[in-house]
């Protein structure tokens, strides 16, 4: 079969949960007594960070799936106030999360060592916090969680083809306001305002995965050291400083397209290169005019655009067994295994998901045992395993 992004499809057990009349699933996903079911019924360990680590009902892959989530739904009750992203977290929190990623990655390699047989990757998705809640796109659960997740690549290799034109593969990089209109800007921010030592840049043909031929117009690194380095908090540091710059982009670009001739923002991370690289720079500036123009006119257009950072932010295993850090404009939603050119098919099938469920629970109950021995969070009891 030809390489192209592909749509598998992935079995799952429904979900007895009853939304109250008159509210939207995704409304109900975010409230508080949803979190509490979550933790009731698909928990598997939380420390007092509120970091709850829980298996997914509603999975991407039955193979290998897991969340990490910031529980805040009993200290911040406001959907729209929880964190969204790392750079929200405060630093003892990160630095707890930083540790339990590390060792759920490490699992993950160790599992599946053939980068041939098994596609591995880690990160996250964040969406604009002043988007409606109901609006679509926006993602279940309304606070920032991680997904650690493994596909066979038999099972991608097999699958049929995916729409190419699909909106949630089209946002991958090449069809991205970024990619489109300022990639030349965009690398040579990266390029001048990030320090890095553990991350190095590396090209298309070093990123992309031959079977579904994604990533796609990307910024890409590989991690020098491989698994070892994420030990390194240094590592986590530099991960965190391209997300900053990420953010300093997406922020300086939409507050141009907002307001012509815009002041800078007071909080930029990187506030000489926001000036000289992107104020300074014609084909951003010229970008930003064709934006705002169109918002003018065309208020389906306008009403789309997420005004504050958007992003997926990934670590995965290339085809040469090398581990790469990617990010995305997140504009619309899209699922973080598409960034990859994986589509996912959930469909309803009890006895399928049943069949798959004892080995997948076998290895979140061997990654839990580890985040408590490394006294990272106490196990939770659930009907389907025990406290420890």
């Amino acid at each position: 079969m030809p390489s192209g992004p592909r749509q598998i499809v992935t079995p799952f057990r429904p979900i007895p949960l009853d939304v109250p009349q008159g509210m939207a699933p995704n409304e109900f996903f975010n409230s508080t007594e949803n979190l509490n079911d979550l933790a009731h019924n698909n928990g598997l360990l939380k420390n007092p960070e509120n970091l709850l680590l829980y298996r997914k009902a509603l999975g991407h892959s039955n193979t290998f799936d897991t969340s990490i989530i910031y529980n805040t739904s009993n200290c911040i009750l406001n959907p729209l106030g929880r964190p969204v992203r790392r750079t929200q977290v405060p630093d003892n929190v990160r630095h707890v999360w930083n540790r339990m990623n590390q060792i759920l990655i490490d699992y993950l390699l160790e599992r599946y060592p053939d980068p041939d047989t098994h596609l591995v990757l880690a990160g996250e998705a964040s969406l604009d916090a002043t988007w409606p809640l109901t609006s679509a796109g926006v993602p279940s659960i309304r606070m920032l969680h991680n997904h650690f997740i493994v596909f066979g690549k038999d099972e991608i290799n097999t699958a049929e083809l995916a729409d190419p034109q699909n909106s949630n593969l089209t946002d991958g990089g090449q069809h991205s306001l970024f990619e489109a209109y300022m990639h030349d800007v965009y690398r040579e921010f990266f390029d001048k305002a990030l320090d890095l030592e553990i991350l190095w840049p590396v090209g298309e043909a070093a990123s992309r995965l031959e079977l579904t031929g994604y990533p796609q117009g990307l910024p890409s690194w590989e991690i020098q050291g491989g698994v070892a380095a994420l030990e390194d908090i240094r590592f986590w540091r530099e991960y965190d400083e391209i997300l900053k710059g990420f953010i300093d982009f997406y922020r300086t670009f939409f507050s141009q397209v907002s307001t012509r001739n815009a002041p800078m923002l007071d909080d930029a991370y990187f506030p000489e290169q926001v000036e000289s690289v992107l104020l300074f720079n014609n084909d951003f500036l010229k970008t930003a005019k064709k934006v705002r123009d169109r918002c003018i006119v065309d208020a389906a257009y306008a009403n789309a655009i997420r005004w504050q950072p958007a992003f997926k932010q990934l670590i995965y295993r290339n085809d040469a067994g090398k581990l790469i850090v990617t990010i995305s404009q997140n504009s619309i939603g899209n699922a973080i295994t598409e960034l990859l050119g994986v589509v996912v098919k959930r469909v309803p099938d009890a006895a399928a998901y049943e069949r798959s469920e004892p080995a997948l629970i076998e290895q979140l109950l061997e990654v839990r045992r580890r985040l408590i021995e490394a006294d990272l969070g106490e196990g939770i009891e659930t009907a389907y395993w025990p406290k420890a």
